[in-house]
């Protein structure tokens, strides 16, 4: 019996469009669509799916509790969306469309002092952004960040590797500062502590007996004379100025 020959035409076909590259989310959305059946858009995904994860948490966010949110059915957002991945990217896309990328600023500093001011605000009011967002997200209003911060210093005539090195230089010191601040306020809701005091009596108990062996002297130093230890404010301004003055320095800008 002669051997069955592979099939041809469209099979073929189907398997080369299996093989091209798929649209992106974004691709999709800025497509022009026919006139909706709801009154569902990306804009009330995103808003109803932020609120859900500010006050249940990242992982408290599904499509089936989406869609209890808003109530529609529960495939109804899968119209803009595939699953909760492509939510998450709309979700932090949002966030930082509420960003006022678009504050005027006088000169490299002030804009870049702006930028970093705004987005550990972001941080701290949803807590959630720093595991969801990543910089190869590469969502619309995440790229604007990085595009204000490389506009502002394109006139200090640095080349494109070194902008990119004093915008992740500042990204980075708002994203570790800021998860600390997070991780402090998880610790004093698990731990029912509401203030500074409450805490380091909660700690107290280790911090003798860290602070008794005598190793510490210096940082015993610190407990005995510090009086900002409540004002995270001064503590991220003074920590960002330094490192604004450190690019200033190393570069002449």
């Amino acid at each position: 019996m002669p051997a069955q020959q592979a099939p041809t035409g469209d099979s073929d076909a189907a398997a080369d469009d299996r093989d091209k590259p798929q649209p992106s989310l974004w691709e999709r959305l800025d497509r022009p669509s026919p006139a909706p059946r709801t009154t569902l858009t990306p804009h009330r995904i995103s808003e109803a799916a932020v609120a859900i994860a500010d006050t249940e948490g990242l992982d408290a966010v599904t499509m089936r509790r989406l869609a209890t949110a808003l109530g529609v059915a529960p495939m109804a957002a899968y119209r803009y969306v595939s699953g909760k991945d492509e939510l998450i990217e709309l979700m932090v896309d949002f966030v930082y469309g509420q960003l006022p990328l678009d504050t005027p600023a006088d000169g490299w500093r002030e804009a870049m002092r702006s930028l970093a001011v705004h987005l550990r605000a972001m941080n701290l009011a949803h807590p959630w952004i720093a595991r969801a967002a990543t910089p190869f997200s590469l969502s619309p209003n995440q790229l604007a960040v990085p595009e204000r911060a490389f506009a502002a210093l394109a006139e200090r005539g640095l080349d494109a590797d070194t902008t990119m090195a004093v915008f992740r230089t500042v990204a980075v010191y708002v994203h570790g500062s800021s998860a600390s601040e997070v991780a402090l306020e998880d610790l004093r809701r698990a731990r029912g502590w509401s203030d500074g005091d409450e805490t380091r009596a909660g700690l107290a108990p280790r911090m003798t007996y860290l602070m008794g062996t005598g190793r510490y002297p210096s940082y015993q130093q610190y407990l005995r004379q510090a009086t900002r230890k409540d004002d995270p404010d001064w503590h991220f301004t003074t920590g960002l100025d330094c490192v604004l003055d450190g690019i200033a320095a190393h570069f002449g800008i």
